[in-house]
């Protein structure tokens, strides 16, 4: 099962929809414990790379064209993360005509790698890297054992919700939250749920354009 290079840029378009319809929940999550503009910024970046992408010929552009602006747009740290994401996605998609599972688990892995070069974050540190490390881990078990892509991209994405939830009893050991100490458990991490919201909808919109 496979798309075309092309077919995939409407992968990019549901990832910046999904980021402008949770705006407000995002901001939300963040407010309990972060400055709450997390939707905000996410938001900025994602409408301000909206133009571009609808013009953007193959998914490869796409993910370029919002990795350049969410690393250049988005202030603190959450624009060089997510753009290190797209960035890597990209890069596993460059001079690829289909996009398959052994492609997809490119995107996936080198995208993580991308995170690990540039961010301290562990598993359990209540992070975005709490929704990526299980949902990419669980991607390339599933498929390794498989090579069923819709089967593995669901269980990527119910992992990654797993993840996400499991942020709620953590306590923060990094970014402006960790300031907070055990007052910060309880609530959700923010970055993990705009994490969760990429990786969901990265599953989904693949999955209806597999075939």
């Amino acid at each position: 099962m496979k798309f075309s290079n092309i077919e995939g840029k409407k992968i990019v378009l549901d990832i910046i929809y999904a980021i402008q319809e949770n705006r407000d929940y995002l901001s939300e999550i963040d407010g309990a414990i972060g400055d709450g503009d997390h939707g905000i910024n996410m938001n900025k970046g994602a409408t301000l790379a909206l133009p571009e992408v609808e013009e953007a010929k193959n998914l490869t552009d796409s993910l370029g064209i919002l990795a350049k602006v969410l690393m250049n747009k988005i202030g603190g740290s959450m624009g060089p993360l997510y753009g290190s994401i797209f960035m890597g996605m990209q890069e596993a998609t460059l001079n690829k005509d289909q996009i398959d599972g052994e492609v997809i688990r490119d995107m996936l892995n080198i995208a993580y790698e991308n995170i690990q070069m540039i961010s301290n974050a562990k598993p359990n540190d209540k992070t975005l890297v709490d929704v990526l490390d299980p949902s990419i881990n669980t991607y390339n078990q599933i498929y390794d054992e498989s090579k069923d892509v819709v089967k593995a991209l669901n269980a990527c994405s119910e992992a990654g919700k797993q993840g996400m939830l499991s942020t709620i009893n953590m306590q923060a050991k990094l970014g402006r939250a960790s300031r907070l100490g055990e007052k910060s458990i309880g609530h959700q991490d923010a970055g993990a749920t705009s994490c969760y919201i990429i990786i969901n909808t990265f599953c989904n919109t693949s999955i209806s354009l597999l075939k």
